[in-house]
C-alpha cells in the first residue's frame, strides 16, 4: 500500500520539478524526491516557491491535487485533473441526468453521516453528544427541515467549549485552522471524485456558479468532524489565536492520515473518500442504491 503523504511547503524557498517520475523538491543545496504515487496532496504557501510545468502536468496526471495558499496560509486555489477515468464521459452523463429525488435521497445520507460524526466527536471531547445522535435520525430527504443547520447551532459552541464561538471563515481565531484543514480535505475529496470518473462541479446539494468543486463540498461533509476534532485539540493546547506555525499545520495534516470505518473495515481517509465517491458513481450508473458513508 502506498503512503499517504501530504506535502506542505511553507517555511522556505523551494523549487519543485520532476526527475524520473518523482517529485523533486530543492531547498538551497538540499533536495528530496518522492514517488508521485505516494503523494496525496501538495500545499504551497511560501511566496518564494517555483514549480515547473512538467511538475504541474505530472501532478495532474497522477491525480495529486495542488493547493496554493496566500500570505495568511489561507488556500486560494486548487488544481485537479480534468481527465482521470476511462469511462468518464459515460459517468458525466449519468451524473448530470440524475433525478432530483435521487439527489435529495443521497444528500439525506450525507447529512445524516455528518451529524452522526459530529455526535461522536462531541462524545469524545466533552463526554456528551448534546442530542446530536437523535437529531441524525430525523434527517429527511433533501434535509427539508434543515436539521444540519440546527445541529450546527448546538455543535459549534460545544466543540470549542465556547458559547460565543461562531463559524466565520474571516475571523482571526480557530476559524483559520478550520479553513486550512477543510481546504486540504476538499482537495483530497476532489481527487477521489476525479479518480472514479465523476465531475467535481456537479453537486448533490451545493450549487454555486463560482464553485468548480460543488460535489467535493458535498462529499467531504461526513469527514469534516475529523478536522473539527483536531482543531479543538489544537485550541486546547495553543489557544484560539495562536500563530499558524509549522507545528499547528503538521498536526492538522496528521489528522487526515488516520483511519475511519467503512462497512466495518478500517480505511485511510484517502481510501474512504474514494470509496464514498465510487459508491456515488455506482448509484448514478444504476448498479447501487445507496452511499457507503464513513464512520468516525
Amino acid at each position: 500500500m502506498t503512503e499517504n503523504r501530504l506535502i506542505d511547503i511553507s517555511e522556505s524557498a523551494a523549487r519543485i520539478s520532476i526527475r524520473r517520475r518523482q517529485l523533486l523538491i530543492e531547498h538551497g543545496d538540499e533536495e528530496s524526491t518522492l514517488p508521485l504515487d505516494e503523494i496525496s496532496a501538495v500545499s504551497i504557501s511560501n511566496p518564494a516557491v517555483t514549480i515547473t510545468q512538467p511538475a504541474l502536468t505530472a501532478l495532474a496526471e497522477s491525480c495529486v491535487p495542488l493547493i496554493v495558499c496566500d500570505s495568511r496560509h489561507t488556500p486560494s486555489g486548487l488544481m485537479l485533473p480534468v481527465v482521470g477515468h476511462t469511462t468518464q464521459t459515460e459517468k458525466f452523463a449519468a451524473q448530470a441526468s440524475a433525478s432530483l429525488p435521487t439527489k435529495k435521497r443521497l444528500w439525506q445520507s450525507v447529512v445524516k453521516g455528518k451529524i452522526e460524526a459530529q455526535a461522536k466527536v462531541l462524545k469524545q471531547l466533552r463526554g456528551d453528544d448534546f442530542g446530536l445522535g437523535k437529531l441524525a435520525g430525523k434527517v429527511k430527504s433533501g434535509d427539508e427541515n434543515n436539521i444540519e443547520g440546527y445541529a450546527a447551532r448546538l455543535y459549534w459552541p460545544e466543540v470549542f467549549d465556547d458559547p460565543s464561538f461562531t463559524r466565520d471563515r474571516d475571523l482571526p481565531d480557530q476559524n483559520r485552522f478550520l479553513n486550512y484543514g477543510y481546504a486540504v480535505l476538499r482537495a483530497i475529496t476532489g481527487r477521489a471524485i476525479c479518480s472514479v470518473g465523476l465531475h467535481p462541479s456537479l453537486g448533490l446539494h451545493h450549487h454555486n456558479r463560482y464553485d468548480s468543486f460543488c460535489l467535493a463540498s458535498d462529499l467531504m461533509e461526513p469527514f469534516r468532524p475529523i478536522i473539527d476534532r483536531a482543531v479543538a485539540l489544537l485550541v486546547d493546547e495553543f489557544g484560539p489565536k495562536s500563530e499558524f506555525t509549522t507545528e499547528v499545520k503538521t498536526k492538522l495534516l496528521d489528522s487526515l492520515t488516520g483511519r475511519v470505518k467503512m462497512k466495518g473495515e478500517l480505511r485511510t481517509i484517502f481510501e474512504s473518500t474514494t470509496r464514498l465517491a465510487s459508491s456515488l458513481a455506482n448509484v448514478f450508473m444504476g448498479t447501487a442504491k445507496s452511499l457507503i458513508i464513513p464512520e468516525l
